[in-house]
């Protein structure tokens, strides 16, 4: 019964998430084409912009979608390769900056390279995530704080933003599926409940690990994901466990 309600509490949010932003792209459609020739280009260009964000959030969400249907593919398995720890970060921050230009990203980097073990397409979007997430959920900061480091077999990579605390009770029940936090909810974010659901099967999937740390002192929110540390004997091990 309880996971029919919250199947059904999900259905209720995704069909709010998907309706929304296509209310608002059809609304400001249906004014361009009415009044195009009285509104001014300015006005245009805030209208088109509005379209394209909520086009993006749509985009999002679809990817999300289809994320959880691959992940309860049982044939769907990871391809581990050798990754470096800084262009790994570095390329989803890329990827990031497009939808949250005004956020800084600081990264305290290692003194020389680190690489991990993992599948390059599964990292990608483990990161992608966190970060989406690190910003949506900022609060009175625009900044993002990441430090790679090594801490025995793994790569750590931590991801820092500030303004919205997760209280202990709820810590496990952020990486469930479904599952939106009445703290998260307050800050006036959309959201399905996917995000974090995805990034820690993703993470089981390349043998990694995520743990989250709060400061209420210092109103900072910290992810740590481990990777595996790249080792020829582990990568060879893993190459042939997953043919």
């Amino acid at each position: 019964m309880k996971e029919q309600n919250i199947k059904e509490e999900f259905i209720s949010t995704l069909s709010h998430e998907i309706r929304t932003p296509l209310t608002s792209i059809k609304g400001f459609c249906q004014t361009l084409i009415n009044s195009f020739d009285k509104i001014d280009d300015d006005k245009k260009k805030q209208f088109l912009n509005i379209m394209l964000n909520q086009s993006e959030r749509l985009i999002k969400l679809t990817e999300n979608i289809l994320n959880v249907a691959k992940l309860e593919d049982k044939e769907n398995k990871a391809v581990f390769s050798k990754l470096e720890a800084n262009q790994c970060i570095q390329n989803a921050i890329k990827l990031t900056k497009s939808n949250y230009k005004d956020f800084n990203f600081n990264i305290e980097k290692p003194k020389s390279s680190l690489y991990f073990l993992s599948d390059k397409d599964l990292s990608e979007q483990i990161f992608l995530n966190i970060l989406d997430n690190a910003c949506k959920y900022s609060k009175n900061s625009d900044n993002i704080d990441i430090k790679i480091f090594l801490k025995q077999d793994f790569v750590v990579f931590s991801i820092k933003n500030y303004g919205v605390i997760i209280e202990e009770k709820d810590k496990a029940r952020i990486f469930e599926k479904f599952t939106r936090l009445d703290s998260y909810i307050s800050t006036t974010t959309q959201g399905s409940g996917l995000g974090l659901y995805i990034v820690k099967n993703l993470i089981d999937k390349v043998n990694g690990k995520i743990d989250v740390q709060c400061s209420k002192e210092n109103l900072e929110t910290e992810f740590l994901i481990y990777f595996p540390i790249y080792e020829i004997e582990s990568a060879t091990k893993r190459k042939f466990e997953n043919v």
